[in-house]
């Protein structure tokens, strides 16, 4: 069954969503970032939070990007096994993205990687990125989070020995310490532990879907570690070097041990929408 599930409205539901992640930042975001502004010790760490919060207000109230750099555009598409879709869901995608662009608007970030040409419109080969997954029931889920440079930028991969289990929380605060200032913190740090040198990298981004405050103890723990580097709010020093650390697992070769860590700054911008799912 496609239900209500038509090309038309995976377009405009998709550009939908890409309005809202690039304007309006999810809400569990914005109450970690009160929470960073209450606790800091810093005035300089509490004013550049302030200045943040205001961004994040002035960005809902005008229904305009949050950053200047909208990003590149990842998808995370769920199809319900009982679905029979019989239309190009890329193809919906790709001129929801083309349309975003035009009308959001959206800075063209997507260039061909060797000769740096741009497409002027958020599409190329590859890009968007799209992720499928099919899952139980009869309902179509697409989540789109941009993703903006500075932050991608700072992100790592390491093919660890295994015997190097004990040194993966290093990895991961000296990650955090390279990158300073870069990446606009205070951060979010997704973390992808096993599966292959791709899956990890996978692993690492879609860890940072989870809501903020969604940590167990160990996750804790390593922000703890983090957040006393002191580098703070934009890197201008503070008790708020990051807001969450989200580790994703997956098991893998016996003789691998693969460590992804994937940055985003403060503006973790994604936003879904479920589709169908009504008979």
């Amino acid at each position: 069954m496609t239900g209500n599930i038509t090309y038309d409205a995976v377009v405009e539901a998709t550009f939908n969503i890409i309005k809202e992640a690039e304007t309006i930042l999810p809400e569990d975001v914005v109450k970690a970032l009160e929470t960073a502004k209450e606790n800091e010790s810093s005035d300089v760490a509490r004013s550049q939070i302030e200045a943040i919060l205001k961004n994040i207000e002035i960005a809902g109230n005008n229904t305009i990007p949050l950053c200047q750099d909208t990003g590149i555009l990842i998808f995370y598409v769920e199809i319900g096994r009982e679905l029979n879709i019989d239309f190009d869901i890329k193809g919906a995608i790709l001129e929801a993205t083309r349309t975003a662009t035009q009308q959001v608007p959206l800075r063209p970030n997507a260039v061909d990687p060797i000769t740096r040409s741009n497409s002027s419109d958020n599409t190329g080969e590859g890009l968007p990125d799209i992720k499928y997954d099919f899952v139980v029931g009869n309902q179509l889920k697409i989540t789109v989070a941009p993703k903006g440079a500075g932050s991608e930028n700072m992100s790592t991969l390491k093919m660890m020995n295994p015997t190097e289990l004990g040194s993966i929380e290093d990895l991961i605060v000296e990650t955090v310490l390279n990158a300073g200032g870069r990446p606009c913190p205070p951060v979010i740090v997704g973390v992808g532990i096993g599966g292959s040198f791709d899956k990890a990298a996978r692993l690492a981004k879609s860890s940072l879907l989870r809501d903020v405050d969604d940590m167990n103890d160990d996750e804790k723990k390593i922000l703890a570690r983090i957040n006393s580097l002191g580098i703070g709010p934009m890197g201008l020093g503070g008790d708020t070097t990051a807001l969450a650390v989200h580790v994703g697992k997956s098991y893998c070769h016996t003789a691998s041990l693969p460590v992804a860590i994937n940055i985003q700054c403060w503006a973790n911008r994604h936003a879904s929408v479920i589709l169908g799912g009504e008979e």
